[in-house]
């Protein structure tokens, strides 16, 4: 039985409006974009993979054999190829990440700006056009608020219903506070409840649980730093001992030198992902 080719989430819908929405779910990198991350992920794995693991077959007077150049191109290939394999998915999850981060901060501000607005005795609808033009200040024409702003009031100029956008929008996000926000603002509005009450609520709760997240990233930073400082100096340090004892550098090329290398790679690696 033939496997059913995985079908891949577009980047972009299109709302009931017309309209181009965003999928913060995925980030569909382009050829160009693929073939430059591959090529610096291929470059740099190549070059600490002859660092850690070149110079190795050669004779008893310490000269490159045939054997040394087989060595040196297969490790440099191998490596490379498994670090160009390996950043792409990581840094399009970077993406995605840094993206949802971005809008989940904007999405905060939008609330305060709804819940102020409201406040002053405004409805929904006025409310968030209000919301749009103070954002509109604050972030460029193409923030991810302003242009969700946009469908949300394309939608009310459509008779869309406003809980049906913001369900789309809640979806779309993969953010957990926009889902719930939009799940208890349905709920609540049509049921004629407290809209103002609903979005300032929401609104504190995301802040307290950003303040929360900052206090917690500020208690790991330290950490965060030495890991990082402790990844990278095996391989400052290997190009150093490399450059300047050749002697001493001969060690890592012994069959003891090359398990410890190997060993003490996947360790770190490991660590990292930890």
């Amino acid at each position: 039985m033939a496997k059913t080719k995985k079908e891949v989430e577009p980047q972009y819908y299109v709302s009931k409006t017309g309209l181009q929405t965003y999928n913060y779910n995925v980030y569909n990198m382009g050829f160009i974009e693929k073939v430059l991350y591959f090529i610096i992920a291929f470059a740099v794995g190549a070059a600490v993979g002859y660092l850690f693991f070149g110079g190795i077959g050669k004779d008893e007077f310490g000269r490159d054999t045939t054997l040394t150049y087989i060595i040196n191109f297969s490790v440099c290939i191998s490596v490379g190829l498994g670090a160009g394999i390996l950043f792409i998915p990581i840094r399009r999850q970077q993406i995605i990440n840094k993206n949802r981060n971005e809008l989940r901060l904007q999405f905060r501000e939008l609330l305060e700006a709804v819940s102020t607005s409201i406040g002053s005795g405004n409805n929904v609808m006025n409310s968030f056009s209000a919301a749009y033009k103070d954002l509109a200040v604050i972030y460029d024409e193409d923030a991810f608020i302003i242009q969700e702003l946009k469908v949300i009031i394309d939608g009310f100029a459509n008779n869309v219903p406003i809980e049906a956008t913001l369900k789309d929008f809640a979806v779309r996000s993969g953010i957990v506070d926009i889902q719930n926000f939009a799940d208890v603002f349905e709920t609540c509005y049509g049921a004629g409840g407290d809209i103002k009450d609903v979005i300032k609520s929401t609104y504190d709760i995301i802040s307290e649980k950003m303040e929360i997240e900052m206090d917690i990233a500020t208690t790991i930073t330290s950490s965060k730093t030495e890991l990082t400082t402790m990844t990278f100096m095996p391989i400052v340090l290997i190009g150093l001992i490399k450059m300047s004892n050749p002697e001493s550098a001969s060690n890592y090329t012994t069959g003891a030198g090359i398990i410890a290398t190997m060993v003490a790679s996947v360790m770190f690696v490991a660590a990292y992902f930890v």
